[in-house]
């Protein structure tokens, strides 16, 4: 059992801590949640149990279809063992329909489909309230090399691709989701996680919204959204 020592990291919504090896990290799960860059907090009791189930079991399929992730195994309700990377300071936003802020920025209506998915960039910085950026901005800022990025977009698409056929199977949408990427022993992994939390996801039938909008917006039963994820994904047999 590997052993952990003191706290490295705190976000809104998760803590990283230092492990013996220091090649691994532990990231614990909590239930606090935020938006709109922190200003917006609140409680949502089991969030992170869920979300740690969530995005193990997600995590773990990505790797049996080549994606290599940060992902070692969960150690239990709350928390999970991850190699230790360089974090990218660039998030990545892959839409697959119209929802968020696309709507305000090309007058979208929500839900309308893309013809493609899009890709979009965010330079990870909490003093900027991660702007969106370009290519030519990463490359300017020294963020990643071309081929770095090269690799990242496509590796973002065929992420898109197995998210989109994994909850297609559950009867949910994927509108759009978050990414981050890390260096790690020479090359790219997927890094962060990906949950309610990071993912924009509808019933398929209904259009009812099961993530984090639920709490974005005070539509309410946000506990409930998130564990209708988890519920789906056991009765699926797509829990580990």
């Amino acid at each position: 059992m590997e052993k952990m020592s003191g706290l490295i990291y705190e976000g809104g919504e998760k803590q990283i801590f230092a492990a013996d090896d220091p090649s691994l990290v532990m990231i614990r799960y909590t239930d606090d949640t935020s938006a709109y860059k922190g200003f917006k907090k609140g409680v949502i009791p089991g969030k992170g149990k869920v979300n740690n189930m969530i995005n193990s079991s997600i995590f773990m399929m990505l790797e049996e279809n080549g994606i290599r992730t940060h992902f070692v195994r969960r150690l239990n309700e709350r928390d999970s063992l991850n190699r230790r990377v360089e974090i990218i300071p660039v998030n990545i936003i892959v839409r697959n329909a119209a929802a968020g802020s696309l709507l305000q920025r090309l007058g979208l209506t929500e839900g309308a489909a893309l013809a493609c998915p899009v890709i979009e960039y965010c330079y990870k910085s909490d003093a900027l309230s991660d702007p969106m950026i370009n290519r030519t901005h990463v490359d300017a800022l020294g963020l990643a090399t071309k081929e770095e990025l090269d690799f990242i977009e496509e590796t973002s698409l065929r992420v898109n691709e197995l998210l989109k056929a994994f909850f297609e199977k559950i009867g949910v949408l994927l509108i759009d989701f978050r990414m981050e990427f890390g260096r790690c022993d020479g090359g790219i992994v997927l890094a962060d996680e990906i949950s309610p939390d990071t993912c924009r996801l509808w019933d398929s039938r209904t259009g009812e919204k099961l993530d984090k909008d639920r709490f974005r917006r005070d539509l309410g039963d946000v506990e409930n959204a998130y564990q209708e994820i988890l519920r789906r994904m056991e009765q699926g047999g797509l829990i580990r």
